[in-house]
């Protein structure tokens, strides 16, 4: 049985309350529920729609019902998952930690994110436990932000690491997003850490087909993208790699609303994922998604089913 997928409207969702109050959270992270019927939080991207699904089909198989809600703003589906409008999602730890650290400290709050993962997790526990949600383990599987040139420029110049980038003394024209020139993670943290000569951020997107197609045809020299990104051989791209581990640690972990689904029925049957689960299958399953059309809920049931978490 299929997961009843409910497309919801940002009226609906906005309806939800911000989540326990101080005085009211002791109650909410008091005990662990476990609710017969579960509802599982996508943000509307690929990816997102794709672990939303395993995770159901996990979950159905374990005995619980679900049902699906597609809330593709963090501003909204954050505090359904609160107040129990929602009861899983999958997220990304590093960019989880920091939202909920802006959220709860302010947006000048020092970062809760690192590259380090133990430090991450245990930020963002912290961070998660006083509203009522719990982080569950994470796996092998990451998201992070990464950097792609054409597969030409990488052999003509010997680049397998943006550590050989830096090396090179090449000059790069990035492109990226309009905040990449601020945000120590791009044109800073590349400079910084790996010592990249940037000339220009071209402002074409993070990942873009139009910000891939310019590095294909040689007027920018890389691309700031994603771990997962399904395209990069259709544009003739590869991956440097980040050897000195300049980007956040964006782990994929599910988070839950204790009260209803903090039961180790539901931490067990989410955790066969962590077994297998690896940054390529979820980029390899992306691509099917976005390349071969592919539905993403019978990609994720075939998955499961060739790693032996469906019966």
């Amino acid at each position: 049985m299929r997961p009843r997928i409910v497309l919801v409207s940002l009226a609906f969702v906005s309806g939800c309350t911000a989540g326990p109050s101080l005085e009211t959270r002791g109650a909410v992270t008091a005990s662990p529920g476990d609710s017969e019927h579960l509802t599982i939080g996508s943000a509307g991207f690929t990816e997102s729609d794709l672990l939303a699904q395993m995770y159901a089909l996990l979950l159905e198989q374990a005995g619980y019902k679900t049902s699906m809600l597609t809330v593709a703003n963090r501003e909204l589906y954050e505090p359904a998952l609160e107040s129990g409008q929602i009861d899983v999602v999958p997220e990304y730890a590093a960019t989880f930690a920091d939202w909920l650290n802006a959220k709860t400290n302010g947006a000048d709050a020092p970062p809760a994110g690192s590259p380090d993962l133990d430090a991450t997790m245990a930020a963002l526990r912290k961070l998660a436990t006083p509203r009522g949600l719990t982080v569950l383990a994470p796996g092998r599987a990451v998201d992070q932000n990464a950097f792609a040139v054409t597969e030409t420029y990488a052999r003509r110049h010997h680049l397998k690491t943006l550590g050989d980038l830096g090396r090179s003394g090449l000059k790069v024209r990035l492109a990226a997003g309009d905040e990449c020139v601020q945000r120590p993670y791009c044109e800073p943290g590349l400079k910084k850490t790996y010592g990249i000569d940037i000339t220009a951020v071209d402002p074409k997107g993070v990942g873009t087909t139009q910000a891939k197609r310019a590095v294909q045809n040689g007027q920018d020299q890389m691309v700031l993208t994603t771990t997962t990104d399904a395209t990069l051989d259709d544009f003739g791209l590869v991956l440097l790699a980040d050897d000195k581990h300049l980007q956040n640690a964006d782990y994929i972990v599910p988070v839950v609303n204790r009260s209803r689904a903090g039961s180790e029925g539901v931490t067990k049957a989410l955790g066969k994922l962590n077994d297998v689960l690896t940054t390529d299958d979820l980029a390899s399953m992306n691509q099917q998604v976005d390349s071969w059309r592919r539905l993403p809920q019978d990609v994720a049931r075939t998955y499961l089913e060739d790693k032996g978490l469906l019966k």
